[in-house]
């Protein structure tokens, strides 16, 4: 099929009888719940846009011809990411960059994972099953427009203990086979979209240690209504019975987090992309173009963000006429880490090179580095834009208080902005600037911006280890040292 629009999107959630989990209730229907509905239809709207803006997010299928998403693009040129940049630009700036897990993100993944399979073969190429069924996949997800969430990374029980998988039965592993496929048992995190996804994805995090058992290197993918699969999301973020004025933000773009159960779940064999193989589980996930491949897409979401924080920060500005040396210069701030992130962007795509069989990702260096830099500019950011809102954005009328016959001429008159402008507007900026920063959405945000790449520690530390160019840094100092006199 096509790729769909914003209503097939809602029918096929519908039409699952998945196991979610909210608060104190199983939820029967997403897209009607109070604290989940507002999110599926902006999510819905991302479906649609791709066929507003057809030119620019879809593209034919290499094979079939229908048209596809263009996150699915396995690229080819420059030219085909620069087209791929247009469309994730389009898709992050409908929710502003506040959903960092829309379908587009597990679509540029997979393509990744497509474009360069040879990955999935591992060392000695004896993978060949896992790696015909993830290409096979990928094009399943494609055609079939699906939304994806996604689970790479064991809970943390106890730090200690957690290091010795032979004797821990949380992490996902393997418990048995049947005629069709594996048993799988254990626990992932963090299925960030659970509620809107049509299918969830298992794949390495991080490598397992060499003494582990092998049932626990596993990759595959699975629909969301698969028996004895449970999501238990957190509280939500979503206030009941909000609007889109008091609450712009969070009533529409809490994409929730949720804790995954696997309670001996059946993985069908044509399903499974690793069974078992820890050579294969911690080879995929190394020094390979995909990291870069997929950075394209989380740092143009990111850009999206840092563009909308500079401009609630000369919004907040401009409401009070601050025109202080304090405030010119966290502005400046913000509008740096702007345009370093587009730099990288950009620089990555015009430098991209082609890995093989002709398919063309990033170039990595400007890229790897943004990992690390966003997880730190994010609690920043919201730092600056609360010192700039101070106490104004606590201030802020609501809709109904604006609505009131008594109370308006009054927040006319004491609530109004600088320069003319009015109350409204005035309360619009600061609410929309608290529901970014100051609400529960604000305060997850900072969360996710700060991990869901890596830690900014673990991400330095990786860089280091895996992708600095230290050759050409040594050569310039070496080049001195042979200069030094006797």
């Amino acid at each position: 099929m096509p790729a769909r629009s914003g209503d097939q999107f809602l029918k096929g959630l519908r039409a699952r009888n998945r196991e979610i989990w909210l608060g104190d209730e199983r939820v029967d229907d997403v897209t009607t719940h109070p604290q989940l509905e507002g999110a599926a239809h902006s999510l819905a709207r991302v479906f649609d846009i791709q066929q507003e803006f057809a030119d620019e997010c879809l593209m034919p299928d290499p094979e079939t011809g229908e048209a596809i998403n263009v996150s699915h693009m396995i690229p080819r040129s420059v030219d085909d990411l620069k087209r791929r940049h247009r469309g994730l630009r389009r898709i992050a700036e409908s929710t502003v960059g506040l959903m960092g897990r829309t379908p587009d993100y597990m679509n540029v993944t997979f393509a990744g994972f497509a474009g360069e399979r040879t990955a999935w073969l591992g060392p000695e190429g004896k993978n060949e099953e896992g790696h015909d069924n993830l290409i096979n996949y990928q094009k399943l997800i494609a055609r079939e427009d699906l939304s994806l969430t996604h689970t790479i990374v064991h809970p943390t029980m106890d730090r200690v203990k957690d290091q010795s998988f032979a004797t821990n039965p949380v992490p996902l592993h393997k418990v048995g086979e049947t005629s069709n496929g594996i048993i799988v048992r254990g626990a992932r995190i963090l299925a960030t979209l659970a509620p809107f996804a049509d299918e969830t994805a298992i794949y390495p995090g991080l490598p397992l240690p060499a003494d582990a058992p092998s049932t626990y290197a596993l990759s595959f993918a699975l629909p969301m209504d698969t028996p004895g699969l449970i999501f238990l999301c957190r509280d939500s973020a979503a206030t009941v019975g909000s609007n889109t004025f008091d609450h712009p933000l969070s009533s529409r773009f809490d994409e929730q987090d949720a804790y995954t159960i696997f309670d001996d779940v059946e993985v069908p064999y044509e399903r499974i992309f690793i069974n078992g193989d820890i050579d294969v589980y911690n080879s995929v996930m190394g020094p390979t173009a995909w990291w870069a491949n997929i950075m394209q897409q989380t740092t143009i979401r990111a850009l999206t963000k840092l563009e909308f924080a500079y401009g609630l920060a000369l919004r907040m500005a401009e409401a009070v006429n601050d025109n202080s040396p304090g405030t010119i210069e966290m502005l400046g701030e913000l509008s740096t880490y702007v345009e370093v992130t587009r730099s990288a962007i950009l620089l990555s795509e015009e430098h991209a090179y082609d890995r093989g069989d002709g398919v063309v990702f990033p170039d990595g260096r400007p890229m790897h580095p943004m990992r690390a830099m966003l997880a730190v500019w994010y609690p920043r950011v919201r730092e600056i834009l609360m010192l700039i809102g101070s106490h104004n954005l606590l201030a802020a009328p609501s809709r109904a208080m604006l609505g009131d016959a008594r109370l308006r001429p009054l927040i006319d008159e004491f609530m109004h902005g600088a320069n003319g402008m009015e109350a409204e507007r005035r309360a619009g900026i600061y609410r929309l600037a608290w529901d970014f920063i100051g609400s529960g959405l604000g305060s997850r945000n900072e969360l996710y911006e700060r991990n869901y790449l890596g830690s900014a520690k673990t991400t330095r530390t990786h860089h280091t280890m895996l992708y600095s160019d230290r050759d050409s840094a040594t050569a310039l100092v070496d080049s001195m040292l042979t200069k030094l006199p006797d």
